[in-house]
């Protein structure tokens, strides 16, 4: 099972689902965010971003990002990330309608692509449905896994841009189940964090 370490920022909802025992099990290590500067990387093999950090603490902090994934490490980011520190992503913002699903016959916008990737053996797009707060496009190479009928990703994994892995969501599936919110975000969690414990990434 890969070593996972994720950043904490102090805020309730992350709390409530970082020390989730059936979460916390997957986490190797919990590291406070202003800590991260003097906190060691090298027996982690997966670096788990939630959303709603402090952008200046994280930005701070680039260069240890950056000199996990040059080591071939594996950063998982959660939400929107308007600011630059994981490369290539090219994030657009979008309204975010909270309440689509209340419509009558209303679709979601979200597609599966690259059914055959191992990350639909453990997820199904029911799983990763709720809303979404912008889209990414990612560079050419990148597997899109979940994207937007108009265009761009809401979900994708990315091998080319760095030595390592990308694996970038817009979801926030920490910040809903932290707050008691969106029953969806719980069957995600339940799912993703096996998929990005053993599966094929």
């Amino acid at each position: 099972m890969r070593k996972i370490a994720v950043l904490y920022g102090g805020n309730s909802h992350q709390f409530r689902t970082l020390y989730e025992p059936k979460y916390h099990r997957y986490l190797h290590q919990i590291i406070y965010l202003p800590e991260l500067p003097f906190t060691s990387l090298d027996d982690i093999d997966v670096l788990l971003i939630p959303s709603q950090l402090h952008q200046r603490l994280v930005s701070e902090s680039q260069h240890i990002i950056d000199s996990f994934t040059d080591r071939g490490g594996v950063v998982a980011a959660f939400g929107a990330q308007p600011n630059n520190w994981i490369p290539g992503h090219n994030w657009e913002f979008r309204p975010t309608n909270f309440w689509w699903w209340l419509d009558s016959n209303v679709r979601s916008g979200l597609v599966t692509e690259r059914l055959d990737h191992d990350f639909f053996c453990y997820l199904t797009l029911k799983d990763a449905t709720w809303h979404y707060h912008g889209v990414f496009y990612p560079p050419s190479g990148a597997e899109i896994l979940i994207g937007l009928e108009g265009g761009g990703a809401i979900l994708y994994v990315d091998k080319v841009t760095t030595a390592g892995t990308l694996i970038m969501t817009t979801l926030d599936p920490e910040f809903h189940y932290g707050s008691y919110f969106m029953p969806a975000t719980e069957r995600f969690l339940d799912k993703f964090l096996p998929w990005l414990a053993e599966g094929e990434l």
